[in-house]
């Protein structure tokens, strides 16, 4: 059996210091950028020996991707949960939804720098990453459209999809935008960005159903 300190078994100080040198390279990145911060600033700063880094990441790149994962699953989680207390119909609830992920990705600042602010052209593999959670968006979607429209002939599915990937692109691109002139801490600001994708979605979603 694993020797158990303050409490933690050895998995748990495991998953411990991982989230550490995560919330530590969020702080880091945001901060200096992924080219300015090093492995040894990142375990510095979560008071982590870099022997500890190395068992958990194999690069920087690496606790990178982890980085961009972990955020990945929380917005994943956060509109699944609003998805799930959606009551009303689609015109109603899109505003809210669409708020929802507006402030899951800018309400911290850091994670809005990381997420928008340098992920593209890092890496092949950063790449993937991002469209793996374009996907993951669409899929949302999708499953969002299906749930007002009912279920759909095959072969509509995959323009549905194809539509929702363009959609969740331009959304993106509509944020990376906004961010160049954005003061985060201006909630107005914020709302004018929620107005300006809820009307990009009624537009693109208008031309769906017709």
């Amino acid at each position: 059996m694993s020797r158990t300190i303050r409490g933690l078994d050895a998995e748990q100080r495991r998953a411990e210091r991982r989230e550490q040198l995560l919330d530590a390279a969020l702080k880091l990145f945001a901060a200096e950028g992924y080219l300015g911060t090093s492995i040894e600033q990142i375990c510095s700063t979560a008071f982590i020996g870099t022997k500890s880094f190395y068992e958990l990441f194999a690069s920087r790149e690496e606790c990178y991707l982890a980085l961009l994962q972990r955020t990945s699953e929380r917005l994943e989680e956060r509109m699944a949960g609003a998805a799930a207390q959606a009551t009303g119909n689609e015109r109603q609830e899109a505003p809210r939804l669409l708020a929802t992920f507006v402030h899951a990705l800018v309400d911290d600042p850091r994670i809005t720098k990381v997420t928008f602010g340098m992920a593209s052209g890092i890496s092949a593999a950063v790449e993937r990453q991002r469209r793996t959670n374009r996907r993951w968006a669409a899929g949302f979607l999708v499953q969002l459209w299906d749930r007002y429209d009912g279920p759909q002939p095959e072969e509509q599915r995959a323009v549905r999809h194809s539509v929702a990937i363009g959609l969740v692109g331009g959304m993106f691109d509509l944020i990376s935008d906004w961010l160049l002139e954005a003061n985060l801490s201006n909630q107005g600001q914020i709302e004018a960005l929620v107005d300006d994708l809820t009307t990009f979605y009624i537009t693109v979603r208008r031309g769906l159903v017709r």
